[in-house]
This record gives C-alpha cells, structure tokens and sequence, in this order.
C-alpha cells in the first residue's frame, strides 16, 4: 500500500493564489506536472483539453488583457484600483496554466465525458504539483467566461477554460474546511438505509 500517495489525498488543500511565492514548477517540474495532467480517463483517446502556460512576462501582458476585458465588459465602468488588480491578477503566483476544455465530435465520446475528462486533467495537475510540494490554486473567476479574454487565449469556438491552475510555493498553510459527513452524501442502491 502507497501511504505517502494516501496521505497527499487525505490532507492535500487548495492554496489562495496570493499566496503562492517563488519559486514555482522549474522546466523540468512542469513537463513532468503537464505529463502527469494528460494522464486522465479520456473516452475514445480524443484528448479533449489542452494547456496553454502562462509564466514570466506573459503573466503582466494577458493581464493587461484581462484588464482592457474587465473596462468593456462590465455594466458599470470599474474603478481604477480594481483595473489595476485585474492587470496583476496573473502575478499572484509564480506560474499559471489554464486548462482548455475542447469538445470534439465524436458520436461515441458524448460532451459531458469530455468536459470531465479536461475537470480530471485539472485535479490531476494540482496533485502532481501537490506531490512536488507546490501549492495550487484551480479557479476560473469571471476571466474563464469572458469573450475578450478568451479570444486573448486564443480559444476556438469548440473550447472553454476549464480552470486556472496557479502554482507557487505555500506561504501559508491552508486550515482544513469542514468536509461533508459521508452519511449526507452516499447511498447504497436497493437498500432502505444508508447501509
């Protein structure tokens, strides 16, 4: 039996993107956590997500992006403060990957499984990153539904930002939350009880 993989999804907990410091995943790091995300239930071997990574400069560029969609997309004009936020939005952590679920037509792999299977690949990210001792942080936040944003993303009309996952070192770490007790959510078919 693998305790330390048991232990890392025992205690595992997401991290506040502002709360992930240098250093983040290395090259090699990365390749490896990129390697470990594709490798997920996939129906049909479609692969239907993929990752765009966003590190370095092109972390302040995108936000300057996220910026310029947040001051023509919003009913009421925003603030200068919040623009200025949306512009370091990306600058929270050392490294983001968003993960773009893509659907694929394909009458034997229905969209839902797609669409699961880029969730899978964002959840096994995060824990090989966890593995590695980075913190994570899967989010989506308005920037995943954005036109103007997506369009910076380059996204086709057949995708969709599944999430954004943030990488860094935890700063701190994250108290656990309160789980929800196993008697609330599962049932066992054709018996009376929760037995």
């Amino acid at each position: 039996m693998d305790h330390a993989t048991l232990a890392l999804l025992t205690s595992r907990r997401s991290s506040k993107p502002m709360l992930l410091a240098e250093p983040g995943p290395g090259p090699a790091e990365l390749e490896r956590i990129l390697t470990i995300a594709s490798r997920v239930p996939d129906h049909k071997k479609l692969a239907p997500w993929r990752f765009i990574v966003i590190s370095g400069d092109a972390r302040a560029t995108l936000g300057r992006e996220i910026a310029a969609a947040c001051a023509a997309e919003e009913k009421e004009p925003p603030s200068e403060v919040r623009l200025a936020g949306e512009a370091k939005r990306l600058l929270r952590a050392p490294l983001v990957v968003c993960v773009v679920s893509r659907v694929v037509e394909n009458p034997a792999a229905p969209e839902w499984e797609q669409v699961l299977s880029a969730g899978a690949a964002c959840f096994n990210m995060c824990l090989a990153a966890n593995a590695m001792g980075y913190g994570t942080a899967w989010v989506t936040e308005w920037i995943a539904y954005s036109p103007r944003v997506k369009a910076a993303l380059g996204l086709a009309a057949n995708e969709r930002v599944a999430g954004f996952v943030y990488m860094g070192t935890a700063t701190e770490t994250q108290p656990d939350r309160e789980r929800p007790a196993l008697a609330d959510i599962v049932t066992y078919h054709g018996q009376a009880s929760g037995r």
